[in-house]
């Protein structure tokens, strides 16, 4: 080849390689560039990737990183703007929240509810009845809209567990009686989670998708949910659905025996690649909650210093805590809803007790019976807050056939969240909705309300009150100032002033207060010689 040839070839080859980078520019960005002494400086590229297997996201939301000569020599670390690493911050969580492979879509269902009565046994339920747990689960069918109900079925079973759930006569009746409803979309199975298996092997004899209540609470959560963190919570609680439905496509696969086990030579099966793959997601999701439990925990600390005292409105779902802390706070941009789970986030609301004392109300998500274990494990998040409470309210709907046992599943998941045991000592139990109820039978250590026509709200407050006066070390007592020193403009920034009664006389007023210890030892040391009157 002549060297005219050689010449146009390479040319050719450079423009061709030109090319190809600059395609790459929009995939790529600069590796940080770092003093390499005597080196030439040049421009290094890398593909852009998610962070790989076992490495986790870098604190700081992963923003690029600029790298400058030190004084000595050496290479320094210069953060971006905190704008822009915010701004990354927001961006990742966006990523985990895309469209869920597990979201059943706007469109309407026509379901049956089926329950699966236990009768006799060790598995039999305690303190309700199948019609009670059928009414349930009426109730959160009818919470999702669009959602028709075409009839309810209760079918004794002996072993729930089993792979057709019931016995083989009963199953077949029951398979008739689906078959025979018009139009029918989906089986609501009124049990805490089936296996993937059953559930193929009750969708082939029914011809219609089966839904278990971790399936149907979780699709109600999803349609609730508002904030990062609520959506951020479900799509943790899906990944064990994803598996066990991943498991159930690899067995239909080796069963057909098509293609190749391997994906493109990667020396990965499809099973290892999808549960890497939902690992890696499952990793990011709890980093993204973490960052978002650190913010909260950087609120909390500031209400701490502000030493207002915190309470938790917990009870079962749709037993009226929005209400009764609309009602105890006058916030008119409360919105109670008349729904299951239509609180899942927590929020905080500020009210003032009979002293004029400021606390905090901390609206909570919903309990039920036989939640999923792994739907409160997923929210776990959202209810650690409850162990940093001053004092927890727990609300009963006394109407309910079955308050007692809503009672029950309530201290059961409260024990399980390992609060301190004086949070749970110290409890204040209220019923509500006893304008309902015609001869309503009061109990000891309980305060009997009706949070929407406001009936016992004073008397819930002074209880409240005496609570939370113990629970927090504060005192109340009475102060004599000098009017011409700094000790009440003191108080009114540091303590919660009640009263003032001035005596013109001798220029001196008595100054009923809510003070801490942690306050009142410090205004000891500013103001020694003031007099004080602890009734």
């Amino acid at each position: 080849m002549g060297p005219g040839l050689l010449s146009r070839s390479l040319l050719l080859r450079c423009r061709g390689a030109a090319a190809a980078l600059g395609a790459a520019a929009g995939r790529c960005r600069p590796l940080p560039a770092r003093s390499l002494g005597a080196a030439a400086p040049g421009c290094l590229w890398a593909p852009l990737r998610p962070p790989g297997r076992g490495e986790p996201p870098r604190a700081g939301g992963g923003g690029p990183r600029k790298w400058v000569v030190g004084a000595g020599g050496g290479e320094e670390e210069e953060e971006e703007d905190e704008g822009e690493e915010e701004d990354e911050d927001e961006a990742e969580p966006e990523e985990l929240l895309g469209p869920s492979p597990l979201a059943m879509g706007p469109g309407a269902q026509r379901v049956a509810v089926v329950h699966p009565a236990v009768k006799w046994g060790p598995k039999k339920p305690q303190l309700t009845t199948a019609e009670l747990q059928i009414a349930e689960a009426v109730a959160l069918v009818d919470t999702l809209q669009n959602w028709t109900i075409l009839d309810k079925i209760i079918i004794p079973t002996k072993t729930p567990d089993k792979k057709f759930v019931f016995g083989k006569g009963n199953f077949q009746v029951l398979t008739e009686k689906i078959k025979k409803l018009p139009h029918l979309t989906a089986v609501f199975l009124n049990v805490e989670r089936i296996s993937s298996l059953t559930k193929k092997e009750l969708e082939d004899a029914w011809g219609v998708k089966v839904f278990d209540r971790y399936i149907v609470v979780l699709h109600i959560f999803r349609c609730n949910a508002r904030t990062k963190e609520a959506k951020l919570q479900i799509a943790l609680a899906e990944i064990p659905l994803l598996r066990s439905n991943l498991k159930n496509e690899v067995s239909q696969l080796d069963q057909q025996r098509g293609g190749s086990r391997y994906i493109m030579g990667s020396g990965e099966t499809f099973m290892e690649t999808q549960n890497r793959l939902l690992k890696e997601k499952e990793l990011k999701i709890r980093y993204a909650l973490e960052k978002l439990r650190r913010k909260r925990s950087i609120l909390r600390n500031q209400r701490k210093k502000c030493e207002f005292p915190i309470i938790s409105v917990m009870g079962y779902t749709n037993c009226g805590k929005t209400t009764l802390i609309k009602a105890l706070t006058g916030e008119a941009g409360l919105q109670p809803k008349d729904q299951l789970f239509a609180t899942l986030d927590i929020t905080a609301h500020a009210g003032y007790l009979p002293s004029h004392m400021p606390v905090i109300y901390v609206d909570t998500i919903g309990f039920l019976s036989d939640l999923p274990h792994n739907l409160v494990e997923s929210f776990s998040a959202t209810l650690e807050e409850v162990a940093y409470s001053d004092l927890i309210v727990h609300v009963r709907d006394i109407t309910h056939p079955e308050t007692i046992l809503q009672k029950a599943s309530v201290l059961s998941v409260l024990k399980n969240l390992n609060l301190p045991s004086h949070l749970l000592e110290s409890m204040v139990e209220v019923h509500n909705k006893v304008d309902l109820i015609e001869r309503y039978k009061p109990e000891e250590n309980a305060v009997a309300i009706s949070a929407l026509r406001g009936h016992g709200l004073e008397e819930l407050k002074e209880e409240i009150e005496k609570r939370i006066l113990k629970a927090t070390g504060k005192k109340i007592l009475t102060v004599k100032v000098n009017l011409e020193g700094a000790q009440l403009s003191w108080l009114y920034k540091q303590a919660t002033v009640q009263e003032v009664e001035v005596t013109p006389e001798d220029g001196t007023a008595s100054v009923k207060v809510i003070i801490s210890n942690s306050a009142f030892g410090r205004y000891q040391k500013l103001f020694p010689n003031s007099k004080l009157f602890i009734p």
